[in-house]
């Protein structure tokens, strides 16, 4: 071959290695990315649980000192 057919050949070989591991680097940060969403939506589902509790005590704590039957003594 010519020098400048191997200067080519070179090059491309290269250019083949870093797309394969520029391939590996993005199909790892997809998998960091699809955990990261999954954990994401759990810890939303687990706050909206939570809300959903608050809300329920506060309504429990609010209630009108009225409505409670007076103690056994009375």
């Amino acid at each position: 071959m010519t020098d400048l057919a191997e200067a080519l050949t070179s090059r491309i070989d290269n250019l083949e290695a870093r797309i394969a591991y520029q391939d590996e680097t993005i199909e790892a940060l997809n998998r960091t990315v699809v955990e990261q969403w999954a954990r994401l939506d759990a810890a939303l589902a687990r706050i909206r649980q939570l809300e959903a509790r608050i809300r329920e005590v506060q309504v429990s704590a609010i209630r009108d000192p009225g409505d409670e039957a007076p103690p056994p003594h009375y």
